[in-house]
């Protein structure tokens, strides 16, 4: 069988994606290696799948440590700075794949969508590759705002300004990145870009955001693929680490990610919205609290804390859940029809959330805003069966809640993704 390198950021929710992709892939009798800075190797847990290092001269160590903490603080110079070590990445990538996919004899990429490295040296070698959008898909479109974007869905020509003037604003504060894309491009002898959404395959482009979820589309290529989530598949008789601390139910789940798991100041204005309420509250922080911060959260009488939980089992139980608007946990509140109050942080969470607030399955709220905002948008949440209707019929495209969470759509993506790289050829969408 074959042998295919996966080139993505090394963020924890973008390789678990990516993993549930190579799994499948694997189990089909292909070989899988992940190629990127010799500090992701820990993002990997799945000893299937391989790993090859790289920049161990190039970059120092802990360099990784320094990205991932711009990356839960992104404002101001952070965000700046953040972009440049994004840049530095794609640059370090460009210089050093060629070498280490002949090493590997690799046959064909994948290709996550926020990575460009791997568009440009595959081109560069020949190489099939297939992309995949992990978070909100970069494709760019006409009369729709950027996946980073904070806008809702209108035809007006005030909103189509509003999305040309945020175009520029973005591709300013990315000049950094878009100088080291076209010049890779020129030395590798490709046609000229500047962007990631110049950097996507030919043969197919695999999504993970729900058609029903996304704004309106009508310029998508024929090869686009939307398969719903990329989920590995649980083992029978799985049992939730967080069960202990499930709080008797109704009660509201609070989640705000990974890499947002630190924000101690608005987990505490949750617990006072859920306070206000009387609604017991369960947060997750994912580790990113001390345990100062967590007992001291926990002295409220309504709120119990964890450092991690099986969002799927939480949320199945959940009467709503407050989240950042990660893709990973819309899509998981989508499978359990719960409704969502959405504050979103960084990167694509205001475009996932301004689509949650478009469909009518959730509310929206700013970081800002008080504990008593906050409990007056959760109290409509609770107390309004029309989000748990929404929900349920958006779910029909999904599949089952089970068979979601089994499977999602790592094993369609796996098919069209050995079909692509096999066949060398565009794999067109079924119309649906």
């Amino acid at each position: 069988m074959s042998h295919y390198a996966v080139v993505a950021p090394p963020l924890h929710s973008h390789v678990k994606a990516l993993q549930a992709l190579a799994i499948r892939l694997i189990e089909r009798g292909h070989r899988v290696t992940f190629i990127q800075q010799f500090e992701a190797r820990t993002l990997l847990d799945d000893p299937r799948i391989g790993f090859y290092p790289l920049a161990e001269t190039r970059l120092a160590s802990g360099s990784l440590a320094n990205t991932l903490k711009l990356a839960a603080r992104p404002s101001g110079f952070g965000l700046l700075r953040l972009i440049n070590d994004l840049a530095t990445t794609t640059d370090m990538l460009c210089n050093e794949l060629p070498a280490a996919i002949e090493a590997l004899s690799i046959d064909g990429l994948i290709v996550d969508q926020m990575e460009a490295a791997g568009s440009l040296v595959a081109d560069a070698l020949k190489l099939p590759y297939v992309s995949v959008a992990c978070a909100l898909p970069v494709n760019r479109e006409p009369g729709l705002p950027l996946p980073v974007m904070p806008f809702g869905y209108a035809t007006s020509i005030q909103a189509r300004h509003r999305y040309q003037a945020s175009e520029k604003i973005y591709d300013w504060l990315m000049r950094r990145h878009a100088q080291v894309i076209a010049r890779h491009a020129q030395r590798f002898g490709l046609t000229p870009r500047h962007a990631l959404h110049e950097c996507l395959s030919t043969l197919a482009q695999i999504s993970q955001t729900p058609v029903t979820l996304d704004f309106p589309r009508h310029s998508l290529p024929t090869c686009f693929h939307a398969v719903g989530p990329l989920r590995e598949g649980r083992p029978a008789g799985h049992l939730s680490i967080a069960q202990a601390a499930i709080p008797p139910e109704p009660f509201v789940f609070a989640s705000l990610g990974t890499l947002q798991g630190h924000r101690y100041a608005l987990f505490n204005k949750i617990a006072r919205a859920c306070q206000r309420l009387e609604m017991p509250l369960l947060i997750a922080h994912c580790g990113g609290l001390n345990t100062t911060q967590a007992a001291k959260l926990a002295t409220y009488a309504t709120t119990s804390v964890t450092d991690f939980a099986d969002q799927h089992v939480v949320l199945s139980k959940a009467r709503a859940v407050i989240t950042h608007g990660g893709l990973n946990t819309v899509i998981d509140a989508i499978e359990s029809t719960t409704p969502m109050l959405a504050i979103p942080l960084a990167f694509d969470q205001p475009g996932v959330a301004a689509r949650v607030v478009h469909h009518g399955i959730g509310l929206r709220a700013s970081r800002f805003a008080s504990s008593a905002t906050l409990a007056t948008r959760l109290s409509n949440l609770l107390n309004n069966d029309i989000y748990r209707l929404r929900l349920r019929a958006m779910r029909a495209s999904l599949g089952s809640p089970e068979s979601a969470v089994q499977t999602g759509g790592a094993l369609q993506a796996a098919l069209i993704t050995e079909q692509a790289l096999r066949e060398r050829r565009p794999v067109l969408a079924v119309a649906a």
